[in-house]
């Protein structure tokens, strides 16, 4: 009260003379404080300006199912002023008994301003924005290092993105017909709109010709709205190519009389339907040849093409399969090889030539899908797309193989001339009876093609075959093709030790080729081959969308990591575990392209034999 009643005073004298009042003094310099005024007290602070500054520690948990959390601890300081020490004032004592546990006001005032925010990154991304170093890891650091590789690509999958794919292992499932009494035609047409992804052919005039889900009756009405769809388009001069319903993408080919239609939910790229398409195209010229198609539609255009086509369905139906499934050499426009020497694939590719006649256009071996040896003129190349359409027919629909040892078969190669026919003289090494056929061997049967522009060429092409499966078992040869293809795709361990990635995809331009590792363990389920397949599909349209000048793409999601590489001299695709940072994906992507390098005369087939 004595001090209030002199301020009141002074400020009176002061107001009349015209000066300021005096300031009230500091409460810590009042004598004789009360209980009220130490609790005002001002902690002591450190006696000069200072830049020291101090690491926090950042734990880190990682829990079981592959997310983690980031907090900090406090540590021990010591007081770096040497023997003065901070007293702790009546409020903290108070704090400290309410259960809390504050900050020295030392810390605080020297504390480094850190980054808690949580990420999925490795170790070196949690700095503080003012300390350049922490190269002493804690613990947890230190084990979620080791379990970073063990989180693998998709083990952690929204509901909303497995939801798609639940019912996929049932998408090839064949649709019952009108004969089977206990379907309805509603319950046929709802298991029809349950598939992710159809394929049509019509004609211009509206009549069906393929689908690949349900016979022609059920969707008869469906085709003829898309045909109504497409005529009006045209009739506008504003040709259709595509368009969206919901989540599903319908892309339109129109190629001559004839309209091919994708209608998709898995996320494809319109140039990738169309390429599939194109490819649908190209298998029915292979059975037909341009001129012969066009004549049809010439003089009457209402033709049911189903009739010309009969009994290669099946064909169509594995090639779309294959699409469906997810194909990467469909995807890449590329071959596989199989994995050989140089010394052996040059004495397989010598043999072939030594026992060459006269009427030989190309000589392939094909040993479970993947090319052995290929023996051609010198000016003249095998398009990719058309020895797809080869490897279709001998693998993948069957109808060959079923045939016996020995077919004789016209065919249209249209990449290499779509107007005329080649025939081809195919020859199965070892064939048991289907009965007996172990359908774990289908990916080792070995298989010589000869292709020929004379028709009447099949006993010469029929010896030359003897003579070069006579030549390959003296040296030894067969045993060779027979031994890799067993071995099959080396793994990943095997091409990169250490390196956390899954799976990858490697394409050499310049041979039109590509390789890739086992897709066993993590990749073996239809399931899991489709999820990473798409990711591919992501990382491809991507990379190469129009107008887009991106060499290098990486990706970070919740269940993948990613990356593409594009170069004049490879194209490079790797996923990798959620876990995986850009330094750890890169360091692996550069191991997996070194070794291709080292490989690439085992891994390509360079040239070729040339004759």
């Amino acid at each position: 009260m004595v001090t209030e009643n002199a301020a009141s005073s002074g400020a009176a004298d002061s107001q009349e003379g015209g000066r300021p009042p005096p300031l009230p003094p500091r409460p810590s310099q009042t004598p004789g404080n009360d209980s009220t005024n130490s609790m005002m007290e001002r902690p002591n602070l450190q006696s000069k300006p200072t830049t020291a500054i101090s690491s926090m520690n950042i734990q880190t948990l990682s829990f079981p199912d592959g997310s983690r959390g980031t907090f900090s601890t406090g540590s021990d300081t010591t007081n770096t002023g040497g023997t003065e020490q901070a007293s702790t004032s009546t409020s903290t004592r108070t704090t400290n008994d309410l259960g809390f546990n504050p900050i020295r006001n030392e810390i605080d005032e020297s504390m480094s301003i850190m980054s808690l925010a949580p990420t999925m990154r490795p170790p070196g991304d949690l700095e503080s924005l003012l300390v350049g170093d922490m190269s002493k890891r804690s613990p947890a650091w230190t084990l979620l290092r080791s379990q970073s590789a063990a989180v693998q690509p998709f083990e952690t999958i929204r509901v909303e993105d497995s939801a798609v794919l639940t019912d996929f292992s049932r998408e090839f499932d064949d649709i019952p017909d009108e004969s089977e009494k206990d379907w309805s035609d509603e319950d046929r047409l709802k298991l029809w709109k349950s598939k992710l992804k159809h394929f049509m052919i019509l004609s211009s005039a509206g009549k069906p010709i393929y689908s690949r889900h349900g016979d022609l009756g059920l969707i008869n009405s469906s085709m003829g709205v898309v045909q109504t769809i497409i005529s009006f388009y045209e009739g506008a001069k504003n040709p259709l190519l595509g368009f969206t319903a919901g989540s599903t993408r319908f892309v339109v080919v129109t190629e001559g009389p004839l309209y091919f239609v994708a209608i998709s939910r898995l996320g494809e790229s319109d140039s990738q339907l169309r390429a599939q398409l194109d490819a649908l195209y190209m298998q029915i010229l292979s059975t037909l040849t341009l001129p012969t198609l066009t004549n049809i539609f010439a003089n009457r255009p209402s033709t049911d093409l189903r009739k010309p086509l009969q009994g290669t369905e099946s064909l169509l139906s594995s090639l779309a399969d294959s699409f469906t499934r997810g194909s990467p050499s469909a995807l890449l426009g590329a071959l596989e090889c199989l994995r050989l020497r140089k010394s052996h694939r040059h004495a397989i590719n010598n043999a072939f030539l030594r026992t060459r006649t006269e009427k030989l256009l190309y000589g392939l071996i094909v040993a479970g899908g993947k090319l052995v040896s290929v023996i051609r003129p010198r000016r003249h190349s095998l398009h990719p797309s058309d020895l797809q359409l080869i490897f279709n027919m001998l693998f993948e629909s069957g109808g060959i193989k079923a045939g016996g040892g020995e077919n004789w078969i016209p065919l249209c190669l249209p990449a290499f001339n779509n107007r005329g026919y080649l025939y081809m003289y195919v020859s199965f090494l070892d064939v048991e009876p289907e009965s007996e056929r172990d359908t774990s061997a289908a990916s080792e049967e070995i298989a010589i093609i000869l292709i020929s522009p004379d028709k009447e060429s099949f006993f010469a092409l029929q010896q030359m075959r003897d003579d070069v499966v006579a030549e390959l078992k003296k040296r030894g040869h067969i045993d060779i093709i027979k031994t890799a293809a067993q071995q099959g795709r080396p793994k990943m361990n095997d091409i990169a030790p250490g390196a956390h990635i899954s799976h990858f995809l490697f394409k050499s331009r310049a041979n039109v080729q590509f390789c890739m590792p086992s897709l066993l363990p993590t990749f073996s389920s239809l399931i899991s081959h489709r999820r990473l397949m798409s990711l591919y599909h992501n990382l491809h349209s991507t990379i190469h969308a129009k107008h887009t000048h991106v060499k290098v793409l990486h990706c970070v999601g919740e269940d993948t990591t990613s990356l593409a590489w594009i170069t004049p001299i490879f194209e490079f695709y790797c996923v990798a575990g959620p876990n995986a940072s850009r330094t750890v994906i890169t360091q692996g992507a550069n191991k997996i392209i070194q070794w291709a390098k080292r490989e690439e005369e085992r891994l390509f087939i360079i040239g070729g034999g040339v004759f």
